[in-house]
């Protein structure tokens, strides 16, 4: 089943089915469809609604609406740790940058200058540093925060691909995160660089930050916007929103050589959850 699975990705017309999706996702009418659909998906992934600001799926305009719904108050608080999770879900991979690689799964690498869109002289600034990869799976709260304190200065949007990101397209495609569709945000911190990438996957909408609304689906080139100029630069606090999916992905983190470390007991398959302890300072 999984060959047949992978076979099937392959073969599929990814960016069509993802943008059919997207656009059945947005509908509000008919009222008893959409209710029906956000209630068959609450059931069948064990959504916990009553962690949602509006526990009530029937009251959402939309499935996106649902899908990136926000929490009450106070249900994710921020620890005070040096880095927090940055979103719920579950850790793919974790560890050192060794000679420009991140471990992807089961032998298979994706490099950091490959990741980065070929930028070289960004890739450098994470040569022998701290790469983690974190998987939201359908039932998780979809907007990410940041893991510490940043100011954005620039993002680079990537075409490519769409494959599924789940363990076990991960454990089968080469270079998986390397090849799809993705929006890297690069901040500068108290410790230096760190950068966020957003991964886009098969079925997944759209991409949102919080400062310019949704990045993907753009038009199909490479886009990169520099945030260090004027009127108004873009600072966030550990802890705040800085992004969403329209549908599930993957996140991964980058943090320079010598300038942190993960906490203790995370490991392929942990559970993340939103605000808790990730990693400290060195």
């Amino acid at each position: 089943m999984d060959t047949i699975f992978i076979f099937f990705q392959h073969i599929v017309p990814q960016h069509l089915l993802s943008r059919c999706t997207g656009f059945l996702a947005e509908l509000r009418q008919p009222i008893w469809l959409k209710n029906w659909a956000i209630g068959l998906f609450v059931r069948h992934f064990g959504v916990d609604m009553n962690e949602a600001e509006e526990p009530d799926h029937e009251r959402y305009a939309n499935f996106n609406e649902f899908f990136t719904r926000p929490l009450k108050e106070g249900v994710r608080p921020i620890a005070d740790a040096d880095i927090v999770c940055p979103a719920d879900g579950a850790i793919s991979q974790l560890g050192d940058i060794r000679e420009g690689l991140c471990f992807q799964a089961k032998g298979k690498y994706f490099s950091t200058e490959e990741l980065l869109a070929g930028d070289e002289a960004r890739a450098a600034r994470f040569a022998g540093g701290r790469f983690a990869t974190i998987y939201l799976s359908p039932r998780d709260y979809h907007r990410v925060h940041m893991p510490v304190s940043g100011r954005l200065s620039a993002t680079s949007y990537i075409p490519g691909k769409l494959f599924s990101v789940n363990g076990t397209t991960a454990d089968n495609v080469d270079r998986l995160f390397a090849r799809n569709e993705r929006l890297v945000c690069y901040f500068e911190t108290e410790r230096g660089p760190m950068a966020m990438v957003l991964v886009g996957a098969m079925i997944v909408a759209g991409i949102e930050t919080v400062w310019s609304g949704q990045v993907a689906p753009p038009p199909k080139h490479p886009l990169v916007t520099d945030y260090r100029e004027p009127p108004a630069p873009v600072e966030l606090d550990k802890g705040q929103e800085m992004g969403r999916f329209k549908l599930g992905s993957t996140v991964i983190l980058l943090f320079p050589k010598d300038s942190m470390a993960w906490d203790e007991g995370y490991g392929a398959d942990s559970p993340t959850r939103l605000g808790e302890s990730l990693g400290s300072y060195l």
